[in-house]
C-alpha cells in the first residue's frame, strides 16, 4: 500500500473531503449512543477545519455542546475513495464566515437564507484523519483484486493509497 504523510497527505485529504461532499457526522447523544446523520461539507479551510451549516435548535447542536468529540465518514463508492475523520466540533455564529460559505442550494434547509433565525456553522477540527483510494485508478485496482481472487493470492501492495494526518 502506498502511504502518504505530511503536507502531501493534508493536501490530498482536503481534495477528497471537498470532492466527496456528503459525509456522515456522528455525535454522542445524552445516553451515550452514537448518532449519525448526513451533512454537506461547505469547505475544508487552510487550517484543516471542516465547515457545515446547521440550526441552533437541532439535536446535533445539543449533542456537540454536551460532547464535542465527533466523527466524519466520507464514502465515494463508485470511485472507491474513503475518508475517516475524528475531530472536535463547535458551533459558531460568524456572519462573515457564513456569507463566504453560503450558497443558494442551502435555501431548502434555511428558508430565509442567512436571515433564518438560528442559522449556525458547525466547525470540525480534525484530530486525526485517514483516507484510502485506488493507487492507479479504480479499473487497475479492480483488475488487481480480480487477479488476486483468481490466483488465491493477496492483492499487490500498491493497489490502494493510504494517507494519515494527525494522531
Amino acid at each position: 500500500m502506498t502511504e502518504l504523510t505530511g503536507n502531501e497527505a493534508r493536501d490530498r485529504l482536503k481534495e477528497l473531503v471537498e470532492d466527496i461532499d456528503f459525509t456522515m457526522l456522528t455525535t454522542v447523544d445524552g445516553a451515550g449512543n452514537l448518532v449519525g446523520r448526513p451533512m454537506s461539507t461547505r469547505e475544508m479551510d487552510e487550517a484543516g477545519d471542516i465547515w457545515f451549516f446547521t440550526a441552533d435548535d437541532s439535536k446535533k447542536v445539543a449533542e456537540v455542546e454536551a460532547d464535542n468529540d465527533v466523527s466524519l465518514s466520507y464514502l465515494d463508492a463508485k470511485g472507491m475513495r474513503f475518508v475517516a475523520v475524528a475531530g472536535r466540533a463547535r458551533i459558531e455564529h460568524d456572519r462573515a464566515r457564513m456569507e463566504q460559505l453560503y450558497t443558494p442550494s442551502l435555501d431548502i434547509w434555511f428558508e430565509d437564507g442567512l436571515d433564518t433565525p438560528g442559522i449556525a456553522l458547525l466547525r470540525v477540527t480534525p484530530v486525526e484523519a485517514e483516507f484510502w483510494e485506488p493507487s492507479k485508478g479504480k479499473v487497475a485496482m479492480a483488475a488487481g483484486m480480480l487477479k488476486a481472487l483468481v490466483t488465491h493470492d493477496t492483492p499487490d501492495d500498491d493497489v490502494m493509497t493510504h494517507g494519515r494526518v494527525g494522531g
